[in-house]
């Protein structure tokens, strides 16, 4: 009964990488991101055999609590205005990805003011395991729980040599309790969102910190102590970064607690709007994706 949750803008992204931009529709409309998407899906459901799934996606992807809490979260991504900067010949292709998806049935999930993160984590919390993530952001490292039965299906290295993060993982990978990474992330910071995390520690001080207490709250509570545990040079830094400290659990946490609509996850037996979806795959000339999703879903 394995719910496989797709960090869909993740996958679209690296699917436009990964596909070389000479594939193109009959009528020469770029097309690598949706067969590579498509191409993808399939081998992960060959892979993990599920039985429920779920395309995620950002409702928004700088929500404003968010933006509220911390005013550079992802602004350097920004392009023009409030939008966040992708290729030209991407963009035109992300509607096509949901309607081809859509028509196939899979339910697609999304929420104001939240991100694809934010709702997986929601599903991993209250949806019964085992549930496998599909994603290139480490950031859902922390929604992993072994407990639950939840990994993360890491394309970092690409779909071919992916690795499945555990607890496990995540402590041979940075020397840490498995179960902590979200408190050890918003230490180190991302700069890939432009997070700085805690100036001065780095990941290397970031583990020892993890390894010493559970969470920031229990940290902060040292730190100020007329007595710290910590050591001196930690001491110093968090304190003269305090305020940042104090915010970066709820800047970094995927929250757990949105509201989403009560959709069936089941994987369908038959396309839900098959003239749909054989016009999709005439107008972009998408036979042979279709057709290995098609086949990944024993719909053939």
């Amino acid at each position: 009964m394995t719910l496989l949750l797709i960090d869909s803008a993740s996958l679209w992204y690296r699917a436009y990488y990964g596909m070389p931009d000479t594939l193109v529709s009959p009528t020469g409309q770029p097309v690598n991101a949706i067969r590579g998407f498509l191409d993808m899906t399939a081998r992960l459901i060959n892979s993990y055999n599920p039985n429920r799934i779920a395309l995620c996606l950002d409702g928004d992807w700088r929500p404003s609590w968010r933006v509220e809490l911390f005013p550079e979260y992802k602004s350097n991504r920004l392009g023009d205005g409030d939008e966040e900067e992708e290729p030209d010949t991407l963009t035109p292709q992300i509607p096509v990805i949901i309607d081809l998806f859509d028509s196939l049935g899979f339910p697609i999930l999304g929420a104001d003011d939240y991100e694809a993160d934010d709702v997986i984590a929601t599903l991993a919390k209250t949806q019964r395991g085992p549930v496998r993530i599909a994603t290139g952001d480490r950031d859902l490292f922390q929604v992993v729980s072994d407990k639950q039965d939840v990994k993360v299906i890491y394309l970092a290295k690409g779909i071919s040599s992916h690795d499945l993060v555990d607890e496990n993982w995540i402590t041979e990978k940075y020397q840490i309790p498995g179960n902590r990474y979200g408190f050890f992330a918003a230490i180190r910071g991302d700069a890939s969102d432009g997070l700085p995390g805690i100036k001065g520690i780095g990941e290397k001080g970031a583990a020892l910190i993890v390894n010493q207490f559970q969470d920031m709250d229990s940290l902060i509570t040292d730190v100020t102590s007329p007595t710290p545990k910590s050591p001196e040079k930690f001491v110093k830094k968090i304190l003269s970064d305090l305020d940042y400290a104090k915010k970066a659990t709820k800047l970094v946490s995927c929250a757990a607690d949105v509201r989403l609509p009560d959709v069936n996850l089941q994987i369908p037996t038959k396309p839900v709007n098959p003239k749909k979806l054989e016009d999709l795959e005439t107008v972009y000339g998408l036979k042979t994706s279709i057709q290995r999703v098609k086949s990944a879903l024993k719909w053939l």
